[in-house]
């Protein structure tokens, strides 16, 4: 295959005019921008001689001409809100010029997939649950607009899938594998100066959502020894947190105390309740269910000692997922011949769209460096030399890959 990393740049610098916003994209899944962008993307994978289809989600693939069992390759091209122009959009220009030159060459069978909604404005990487069979269709469905800024269920959105391309189905049955091409969205590869990661596991994850609920009082004349002060109760939790998490955790283990809404929030109030989250990320499932009980046991106990009702809720449990160790060692062996002592294995901290195809077909990642590891924010970059070679890398796999199945 003669692959052309500026023709898979030049088709990232297009994608990022639509729906940007100075450095930044905002694409959400099923907003203008984001059919647009796949309307776009239809009509490349076309020009490539790939035919297009888009599913009752909207995930967006496009086929080399034939029945025959084919390599999937791909990503997504949602964004957050306001996020960068490669978090995800790089894996499906890479998958895209990986099947236009395969094409070209008489070979190798490669597809293409730009995955919906991944970046979860209805679910959690919702196109690709739907399509691996993890959650039927019905289910996500009812699902209302997680930006809150339209009135209007997943079902009301995918009304716009024919805006895209052809109704269809593409069942994961034609594909022999998946690889999904992502920027590293961390700083492990940039600190290290090198340039391409070879993803062995995609962390699991663990979330609470809490709500501490105590009695809200006038700041002036309540005194402290009588407060039910529930900002000061969640304070104690994140210290308590810190503190014993020190000593349990692994070093891949990341955790974070957000999403914090104060009640009533007002400066001469005592807060009266506070809802927050409190997610735990890593590799091992055993570690993060410790993590998870141990959260659980200190909220309970911080709420008795200080007069506090506690609510909580396991809102998230995603296990880690590894990914197949055949498509790795392709991608080891390709990494070390186009950027010899410059790569490594790693595990993403990141949930992806592999995540949940790993089900239903061997799965891998490869992963290009993030510049001062920022994501999911309009100053996220990656140079552009670093770009082609992870997509050379790909390249050099492919063969690999479809021999490795």
């Amino acid at each position: 295959m003669q692959i052309d990393p500026d023709r898979m740049l030049a088709d990232l610098d297009h994608l990022r005019t639509i729906g940007g916003q100075g450095t930044g994209v905002a694409r959400r899944a099923f907003s203008d921008a984001d059919v647009a962008a796949r309307a776009w993307l239809a009509g490349r994978m076309r020009a490539a001689g790939l035919e297009v289809t888009v599913d009752a989600c909207g995930n967006l693939f496009g086929l080399p001409p034939g029945d025959a069992p084919c390599l999937l390759v791909g990503s997504h091209s949602d964004t957050q809100p306001l996020g960068g122009w490669l978090d995800g959009a790089w894996g499906v220009a890479c998958g895209l010029e990986l099947a236009r030159a395969a094409i070209a060459a008489g070979g190798p069978r490669i597809a293409v997939v730009s995955f919906q909604d991944e970046e979860g404005r209805w679910g959690r990487l919702t196109g690709s649950t739907v399509w691996t069979g993890l959650a039927p269709l019905s289910a996500m469905d009812p699902n209302p607009d997680g930006d809150g800024t339209e009135d209007i269920t997943f079902a009301q959105a995918r009304a716009r899938v024919a805006d895209i391309a052809p109704l269809g189905v593409v069942p994961p049955s034609r594909f022999i594998g998946f690889i999904e091409p992502h920027i590293e969205q961390g700083p492990v590869l940039d600190t290290a100066g090198e340039a391409v990661g070879v993803v062995e596991a995609i962390v699991g994850s663990r979330q609470w959502t809490m709500r501490l609920e105590g009695e809200a009082n006038h700041a002036g004349t309540t005194p402290m020894a009588l407060r039910r002060d529930a900002l000061q109760g969640y304070i104690a939790l994140a210290g308590a947190v810190n503190d014993a998490f020190a000593d349990m955790v692994g070093p891949r283990t990341v955790w974070t105390l957000g999403r914090v809404v104060v009640e009533p929030n007002a400066p001469s109030i005592v807060p009266g309740a506070v809802g927050f989250t409190v997610q735990m990320r890593d590799p091992d499932a055993a570690l993060l269910d410790a993590l998870a009980a141990r959260v659980l046991a200190l909220a309970e106990g911080i709420a008795a000692a200080r007069g506090l009702t506690l609510e909580a809720t396991e809102s998230m449990a995603v296990a880690p997922t590894a990914l197949d160790p055949r498509l790795r060692a392709a991608l080891a062996e390709a990494a070390e011949a186009t950027a010899p002592g410059r790569w490594r294995t790693m595990p993403s901290g990141a949930l992806h769209d592999a995540s949940n195809v790993a089900h239903v077909l061997p799965s891998a990642m490869i992963f290009a460096p993030s510049i001062g590891g920022i994501s999911h924010n309009p100053a996220e970059d990656t140079r552009r030399e670093d770009l082609a070679l992870a997509l050379r890398t790909l390249g050099a796999a492919v063969t690999r890959i479809s021999n490795a199945i």
